[in-house]
């Protein structure tokens, strides 16, 4: 590592932020937010930036961002691929409250639409029951380390129990190990039997789906923290 890197500004806020946001894991901390998915050369918003750069591409129009999330969820985009999207669609979300609050309503119409018309679509309450999670960890959240001074609006998912939508949907689905990952996530600090059976399924699912298993032996931030699976089993055998 050289003496410029050493002292970058940039580095040195990422490397600090990376600390903190670790720290928040036994904390009942951001992990929705800290930890990006590995979805291969799969389409999903732009990321500009390191995974530790938890404000998003600073580039990135957020006028765009509730139609390119809508596309980009489509009926045959696999559960990692959006749990990464709407991952990236909250960090954009947070600068722009009207996007946030638009793409919520949008995801709650469509996934309401669906079971009004006898089709209940199970990726779309999915999608509501995930957003609604990673707002909860992330907009309206008092997060000075992480967000760089950026202001702190109402979160428009506020009240609504995204967990719920989401076991709704393991029902709809039926076996889904992805989604079921998904789950094991939201339940990192609870409730605590739910979360071991979410998190036995996705370790059993991973045998047969290779991506899957590529995320649960990532390790949390950096190469000196657990990985996936780990941090998943050592909660699932929590007292």
């Amino acid at each position: 590592m050289t003496n410029q890197r050493i002292r970058s500004p940039r580095f040195i806020v990422g490397l600090i932020a990376s600390m903190l946001c670790l720290a928040t894991v036994a904390q009942a901390g951001p992990p929705l937010i800290c930890h990006s998915i590995e979805i291969g050369q799969a389409r999903s918003l732009p990321r500009t930036s390191h995974s530790w750069n938890l404000s998003g591409g600073e580039t990135y129009d957020t006028r765009n961002l509730v139609r390119d999330t809508l596309e980009i969820l489509g009926p045959d985009t696999p559960v990692l691929v959006r749990m990464e999207t709407l991952r990236r669609a909250t960090l954009y979300a947070r600068k722009d409250p009207s996007a946030a609050k638009e793409l919520l309503a949008r995801l709650h119409a469509r996934a309401t639409s669906a079971e009004s018309s006898g089709h209940a679509d199970a990726l779309a309450w999915f999608d509501v029951g995930y957003l609604t999670e990673t707002y909860k960890q992330w907009i309206g959240q008092n997060l000075p380390h992480m967000t760089d001074g950026m202001r702190m609006d109402n979160n428009p998912a506020s009240g609504v129990d995204g967990y719920a939508l989401v076991k709704k949907a393991i029902a709809l689905r039926g076996s889904d190990p992805q989604m079921e990952f998904a789950a094991a996530m939201i339940t990192l600090s609870g409730p605590q039997e739910e979360h071991r059976q979410y998190a036995l399924k996705a370790l059993a699912g991973a045998k047969t789906d290779s991506l899957l298993a590529q995320n649960l032996a990532s390790r949390f931030i950096g190469p000196q923290t657990e990985t996936i699976s780990e941090l998943l089993a050592k909660n699932s055998t929590a007292n």
